[in-house]
């Protein structure tokens, strides 16, 4: 239709185009758009002129100037919009809609189109050089938005970076990591799908396969594409293609439909309907265009009457192909006659369904934002009033300009570009439901807003049908999650996604699912059995709870006891000959020492402190030397006494009572200095061992300065030896009642058990420890207390007639 401002259109009224071989000796005929007719492409460029009918019919908009238009076929890539593009240009193409008034068309000032992004790439390289503005409502490869090679593109649809990302979040939000993808081989297809798998990278997301085909491929390469699709593992498959592509890939599949597969559209072809009779496509789910309501469309659809439809031939082809009858008969047609009684308001069809207009508004709002820059560019409002330029030579430069500062809402759907002629991004989230009618329907669950905060941008209000109409989420893994309690092995030679789940080893955990590391307990604490969190250890020391130390303790008390009585039976007897033999003050100071070695082996046990630690290494370590001295003492007197009966010999009264104490003081002064400087220094203190043991804590006490130790063990063996050297040489003093023989006896004892703790206690864990030194100290002093005194109690309490001067005289 001629104006006084034409627009152009550029929409997919066919599939295919006629496949010419040229042979470069005749003038090549124009391309023609054949196969079967897009009747979803019809109705865009219907509603193109329903909007420049609305726009003429407009008071607000360009009083006194039409707006006219030329609509064009782009059926395929390459050729056709090429060839479009120079007609646009030349402004010499016939329109294929005219009615009567109808003349040859004038120049183009801006186009409408193209649905496809290869196809608007092809007519952008031609007229873009001419500053004629494109603004397309289909075309939403990213490529586009560089404004450095098509400075004069503007699109109402978005940018599919935008629906990448979106598409991504998708997948992500319901745990999917193991896809399947699918794309166009054209500039839509590949620029789409190459977004979205970065963005799935990010997102952690792996792709088993990527293929490609375009609808002009040979069956074979389409059945191969199938193929994949069938055999793969993967359940998820997002496809990336236009609705054409993705006609002639369901047709293929349904010859042999794969398993279930739950499909992610991308807007491209998610919201045609024709596809919602494919039923291995149940529970699809992508981003769609959001629904649009253009009053008055539908009537403008439905009202083609026989005579309009016989004026243009691309709707006489849909009304025959539509109603299966012939507007005109010919001798080889075999349909009947159309008789009038055809009626679209009963026709399904894609022309037809205006109950999801999504892309449709992308192409009324296309128009719409032509329409205002072409007013903002001839006319100007002052007072109220709208004046215009009616001598105005308007060129698409100026329309171009104004096109870049529209901002208007139209029927509530707001229009505007930013720098790079993108509208902000607005996706309707669509999912393939079945109504209660048994009809497969789009319905919308949720939506995506890229003008909200990261993070806010994708909302589901809606339950969501799955493939197979099943309400559960499908599950898509290459590798089932790892538990806590494991870590991720990567499957050498495959993606990320694919996995084995390994224990933690000893000692660490993992506490969330699918954790790439498994990190290590703090030093005071240990894992669980699950080994998915971590617990206080268990601090163990020798308690009295325990039944080992009730027995160590059931010893020590009654190795008192039995110091304690023997001591009592002593002083009962102490005028016997037997008792006044034996030296009777070092031998009631031996069992007092004796009565406190065994005491003191009551402070290893317990939980260990700054006091008991201190206590029980210099007590043990005093006492025994105030006993070992008693002993020495006793075997220095034993000898004495002997040469004292030699004749002449005044030995004794070297070695009388006083000197017998001094000695005992003088020995167990050495100790105490030795302890007083271990404990000035670096004395013993309570410690947490986390080494001996992984998975616990034994609390016991550090030697401090180990020298210190060993210094108070090596002056007790020194003594001990010292002793047991004595011994032995009194050992066969002819007497009937050989002390000597019996301090033999004890020292041997009392140097087997030190000389054995040695190894045990470097070799003990533990509280073993404290128990193999415990067990030492009552070994010792009952070895001491049975040798020398087990046999004179004997004597004095079952053999009393043994005990008397003359038998203790008495030669052997």
């Amino acid at each position: 239709m001629n104006g006084d401002f034409v627009i152009g259109g550029a929409f997919s009224l066919h599939y295919t185009m006629d496949a010419v071989i040229h042979n470069y000796t005749t003038k090549p005929e124009p391309p023609r758009c054949t196969g079967r007719l897009n009747n979803r492409g019809l109705r865009f460029a219907r509603a193109m002129i329903f909007a420049v009918e609305e726009i003429n019919n407009s008071t607000e908009f360009l009083p006194g100037f039409r707006v006219g238009y030329q609509i064009y076929d782009s059926c395929v890539p390459a050729p056709v919009p090429t060839h479009i593009g120079f007609q646009i240009a030349n402004g010499l193409d016939p329109v294929f809609y005219k009615d009567k008034n109808c003349s040859q068309s004038g120049t183009v000032i801006a186009v409408v189109g193209d649905g496809g992004s290869t196809q608007t790439i092809g007519l952008l390289h031609i007229i873009g050089s001419f500053n004629i503005p494109v603004v397309s409502h289909y075309a939403t490869c990213a490529c586009l938005s560089d404004k450095r090679q098509y400075p004069t593109f503007f699109r109402t649809i978005p940018s599919d970076q935008f629906q990448a990302d979106a598409l991504a979040k998708l997948v992500k939000h319901f745990g999917w990591t193991w896809i399947g993808a699918v794309r166009s081989d054209s500039d839509y297809g590949n620029y789409g799908m190459a977004s979205f798998l970065a963005a799935a990278q990010r997102e952690g997301i792996c792709v088993e396969y990527s293929v490609s085909f375009y609808r002009t491929n040979s069956r074979s390469k389409i059945q191969s594409i199938a193929d994949v699709i069938r055999r793969s593992t993967a359940v998820v498959v997002v496809v990336f293609t236009t609705s054409g592509d993705m006609s002639v890939l369901l047709e293929e599949l349904a010859r042999e439909p794969p398993p279930p597969r739950q499909w992610i559209g991308s807007e491209g072809w998610i919201t045609d309907s024709n596809y919602l009779s494919y039923t291995f496509c149940a529970g699809a789910i992508g981003v769609g265009i959001q629904q649009a309501v253009i009053p008055g469309l539908r009537e403008f659809l439905l009202d083609l009457s026989q005579s309009k439809v016989a004026a243009a031939s691309i709707l006489t082809e849909f009304w025959e192909d539509a109603f299966n009858c012939t507007l005109t008969k010919t001798a080889h047609s075999k349909k009947r006659v159309c008789d009038g009684t055809e009626d679209l308001k009963t026709l399904k069809s894609p022309y037809t369904d205006t109950s999801q207009l999504r892309i449709t508004n992308m192409v009324y709002k296309a128009v719409y934002a032509v329409a205002h820059a072409i007013h903002n560019s001839v006319c100007q409002e002052t007072n109220l009033t709208i004046q215009c330029d009616k001598d105005v030579r308007l060129e698409a430069k100026q329309v171009l300009t104004q096109l870049k500062k529209v901002n208007f809402t139209r029927n509530g759907y707001p229009v505007s570009f930013d720098a790079n002629g993108d509208p902000v991004a607005f996706y309707e989230l669509v999912n393939w439901q079945k109504s209660e009618s048994g009809v497969t329907e789009l319905v919308t669950v949720g939506y995506y807003d890229a003008s909200l905060p990261k993070g806010q941008e994708f909302r589901i209000n809606r339950n969501i049908t799955w493939m197979d109409y099943k309400t559960k989420v499908p599950v898509s893994v290459c590798s089932e999650s790892c538990s806590p309690g494991t870590r991720k092995v990567l499957q050498k030679g495959k993606p990320i996604c694919c996995y084995d789940c390994i224990p933690c080893p000893e000692g660490e955990i993992s506490n969330m699912t699918d954790s790439p590391d498994c990190f290590p307990c703090p030093s005071e604490l240990w894992p669980n059995a699950q080994r998915d969190a971590c617990f206080p250890k268990p601090v163990e020391f020798l308690s009295y709870d325990e039944v080992l130390a009730i027995i160590l303790a059931a010893f020590s008390v009654s190795g008192a006891c039995l110091a304690i009585i023997t001591a009592a039976i002593f002083f009962h007897h102490r005028t016997t000959p037997i008792v006044r033999a034996n030296n009777s003050e070092l031998s009631f100071l031996l069992l007092f020492s004796l009565t406190l070695c065994f005491l003191c082996s009551l402070t290893f046990i317990g939980a260990p402190s700054d006091w008991s630690c201190m206590l029980r290494h210099t007590a043990f370590g005093i006492i025994f030397v105030l006993c070992i001295s008693c002993v020495l003492g006793k075997t220095v007197v034993v000898l004495m006494a002997f040469k004292a009966t030699l004749p002449g010999s005044n030995v004794m009264k070297w070695f009388g009572p006083p000197q017998q104490r001094m000695t005992v003081v003088f020995f167990t002064f050495v100790q105490v200095l030795i302890c007083t400087l271990w404990l000035l220094l670096s004395p013993p203190y309570p410690m947490k061992n986390l080494s001996t043991y992984k998975e616990k804590i034994i609390l016991e006490c550090a030697l401090g300065s180990a020298v210190g130790f060993w210094a108070v063990l090596g002056y007790i063996g020194l003594l001990a030896v010292f002793c047991f050297v004595l011994a032995v040489l009194a050992r066969k003093l002819p007497d009937n009642f050989n002390e000597a023989k019996l301090i033999t006896f004890s020292m041997l004892i009392f140097c087997a058990v030190w000389l054995t703790f040695i190894p045990a206690y470097v070799s003990s864990p533990g509280k073993f420890t404290v128990a193999v030194e415990i067990f030492a100290i009552l070994a010792s002093s009952f070895g001491l207390i049975l040798c020398i005194f087990a046999p004179k109690c004997l004597i004095i309490l079952f053999q009393p007639e043994k005990n008397s001067k003359k038998h203790v005289m008495k030669k052997n």
